[in-house]
């Protein structure tokens, strides 16, 4: 495959991730009339029509579509075909695509990678932040940083931070509102619900030992963010579900206290998944365990920080 060719499909693959041709040439340091005209190049080429352009956003035709599968695959491969021949250099180097969650990804993921370049300055980093989990197999991204498990056999994953979750509430909206003593207390209370991908909405799952209970909530609030949703704990609103790594320095702090302890809630662990390839990337692995270790220095201050003295549990008004 000549040079021209690989650049085409690198060009193609953008646009369609893209979803538009002036994002497309953005990234690639083109004008906009040079990406189309580019593009019109293509299809004369093929003889077909990739995409449906529209005012707003292209859509990829059925051709389109399977272009962009077999583009995806050949580019994989020419970068897995590089990565096996350079495997014995020292340093690493090369393009390491990186995807992480929307919030999570802006704060706190943003400046992991710039302290990761700032010792392999070798590598270029694009890191992408996107509010659902991203198929790696079709998508041409290294690796994905994201809480919870994803149900794909075809990666490999490495567990980066254990990471409970917690009802939580303020004192404030406990001392008006009252202490929930057991699960059925829930309904009576006000709940702030937090939307996640396809759970499934006003139901929260607990144990208790070997037995679990399904309870349904109820609330006035309700965001996809996290960030919104912990703030309206803060403010007072109501009961909330977080994992420890947002909850520690406001537990802390006694900005929110820990309801109903003894009742435990599905982890959101941190995983970083990747293709599970022969030959992995040296900047792969060195990001990894970058990631890794980063992590590692920080599970220790935050668990730290929810050992916190028993009147920080709900019970106690302090």
């Amino acid at each position: 495959m000549n040079t021209d060719s690989a650049s085409e499909l690198e060009f193609f693959v953008l646009v369609a991730r893209h979803g538009s041709l002036a994002a497309a040439a953005r990234a690639l340091d083109l004008t906009p009339p040079a990406a189309t005209k580019r593009l019109a190049q293509m299809e004369a080429r093929l003889g077909v029509r990739l995409v449906n352009r529209t005012t707003r956003r292209l859509s990829l035709t059925s051709e389109g579509e399977t272009y962009l599968a077999h583009a995806t695959r050949i580019l994989a491969a020419i970068r897995e075909m590089e990565d096996a021949v350079a495997s014995n250099r020292t340093a690493p180097r090369g393009l390491l695509r990186v995807n992480a969650s929307l919030g999570f990804g802006r704060t706190t993921i943003a400046p992991i990678v710039s302290a990761f370049c700032k010792r392999h300055p070798q590598v270029e980093v694009q890191l992408d932040v996107t509010d659902r989990p991203v198929d790696l197999v079709e998508s041409g991204y290294d690796l994905a940083i994201r809480f919870g498990a994803l149900p794909d056999k075809r990666l490999a994953a490495r567990r980066v931070l254990s990471n409970r979750r917690f009802l939580c509430a303020s004192p404030r909206y406990l001392q008006q509102h009252g202490e929930p003593q057991t699960l059925a207390d829930l309904a009576r209370h006000r709940c702030i619900l937090h939307r996640q991908n396809d759970d499934a909405y006003g139901i929260w799952r607990f144990n208790e030992g070997a037995d679990s209970e399904v309870v349904k909530v109820h609330g006035a609030l309700s965001s996809n963010d996290g960030d919104i949703v912990l703030g309206w704990a803060l403010d007072g609103h109501g009961i909330l579900i977080r994992s420890e790594w947002d909850l520690a320095k406001y537990v802390k702090s006694g900005r929110l206290r820990v309801v109903l302890p003894q009742y435990s809630l599905p982890a959101a662990d941190l995983f970083v998944y990747y293709l599970n390839r022969r030959n992995q990337a040296a900047r792969t692995r060195a990001f990894i365990d970058f990631l890794v270790e980063h992590f590692r220095r920080s599970e220790a201050d935050f668990a730290q920080g929810m050992e916190v003295p028993p009147d920080a549990l709900a019970g106690e008004t302090g």
